[in-house]
């Protein structure tokens, strides 16, 4: 055709009928070495590097592709792409019937860890062969593009918070330390006065000091426990488990409040990738809230759903709701609307959940309750389609 340039190698290729052993054993040396420098420079490319069949088929996939999508190894090559990301079949293919075409689509990935990723897709030219055609696809990881300034302040903002409130939590350990100390002094002087009615007395006030002083080292361990930024240890985890295990344990606390507490959750929902440990500070955190919001007689309903791509747990109280203008503030640190609340108990929430890759929702109505609900990806639809191009 004219105007298309030819490379010496393409030369050689167009007269290989022709050639000799010699000149064939040469031309398969030079096409070997070509393809391992190609496979060299893909294996060093950040982007990951795809190629697939129109079924979707993979027929190569880099390194950079692999940790993308969360395989090991060389896992990638004949997976079916659409299996993989749900959903992406349909619009790619629609948008590139015809040959040339570019798509571009972004998704979130929950596994390794949550991240957005940018997708190209394009037919490769002069490849159809009976009919089949091979698409390119480029995969980007644009987390870090996807953080909104807002957002980064935000983070910001809440660390230096956390960063404060742990070294007060720190700092008053030391004058607790030293309360124990004297205390301790105190009960062995009493001790030394012998049994009378005063000393007695005395020894039970101590007593209680004490039992005051460790309940107070408790709440200041728990608490830096619960700020500290520790990346969730994430592993499939069931949710019904963890959850009754937290009821269990607060079972005498609702009690004695008069709280009745109904939960809902199947042993058949869908697992997870979570940390236990964290889920068990938000799931505290949640029906503690409600406990406080409520007065004896309210009622504290627990209740699961799934679909294809997410669990949703939902905490819905019977208390006396939350004014729609204080909706917007739950989740800031240090805001609260109980007496002598912390306000940091929601934003830890929140934290926990971004870092597993899920959502929180809030609904509320003065006088009629709050619902609150926890929505998870599910371990095995660790994707979720965001916009497209």
């Amino acid at each position: 055709m004219a105007g298309k340039k030819y490379t010496p190698l393409d030369r050689v290729l167009g007269r290989l009928d022709t050639l000799d052993p010699v000149n064939l054993a040469n031309l398969v040396q030079r096409l070997a070495k070509e393809r391992t420098l190609f496979e060299q420079i893909f294996k060093t490319l950040q982007e990951g590097v795809l190629v697939i069949s129109t079924d979707g088929v993979v027929e190569y996939a880099n390194d950079a592709a692999h940790r993308l999508i969360g395989m090991s190894g060389s896992g990638l090559a004949g997976q079916t792409l659409w299996r993989l990301i749900p959903g992406l079949r349909p619009t790619l293919l629609d948008d590139s019937a015809s040959a040339g075409t570019f798509v571009t689509r972004e998704f979130e990935l929950s596994y390794p860890e949550p991240r957005t990723v940018r997708l190209y897709m394009v037919p490769i030219p002069g490849d159809d062969v009976a009919g089949e055609r091979r698409f390119a696809v480029i995969l980007g990881d644009v987390t870090r593009d996807k953080l909104s300034t807002e957002q980064r302040i935000e983070d910001e903002k809440t660390s230096s918070i956390l960063l404060l409130a742990a070294g007060v939590a720190h700092e008053l350990g030391n004058p607790l330390n030293s309360l124990t100390i004297h205390l301790q002094l105190i009960e062995r002087k009493l001790k030394k006065l012998g049994g009378t009615a005063e000393a007695k007395a005395l020894s039970e006030s101590v007593a209680v000091c004490r039992e005051e002083v460790g309940r107070l080292d408790g709440i200041i361990t728990h608490f830096l426990e619960a700020i500290r930024p520790s990346p969730p240890d994430l592993a499939e985890t069931n949710l019904t488990d963890v959850l009754a295990e937290v009821l269990k344990f607060q079972k005498r606390e609702f009690e004695d409040r008069g709280i009745a507490v109904e939960a809902e959750t199947p042993a058949s929902l869908p697992t997870v990738m979570a940390d236990r440990n964290q889920l068990k500070q938000v799931f505290f955190n949640l029906t503690k809230n409600a406990m406080e919001a409520m007065q004896p007689g309210g009622r504290l309903k627990i209740k699961s759903r799934a679909d294809d791509d997410s669990v949703y747990l939902l905490f819905g109280d019977s208390g006396s709701g939350i004014r729609h203008e204080d909706l917007v503030k739950l989740f800031q640190p240090y805001y609260t609307t109980k007496p002598g609340g912390h306000g940091l108990g929601l934003m830890i929430v929140k934290r926990i959940m971004r870092m597993h890759g899920g959502q929180v929702g809030i609904e509320s109505r003065e006088a009629m309750g709050t619902i609150i609900t926890l929505q998870f990806p599910r371990k095995d639809r660790r994707i979720r389609m965001l916009v497209g191009g």
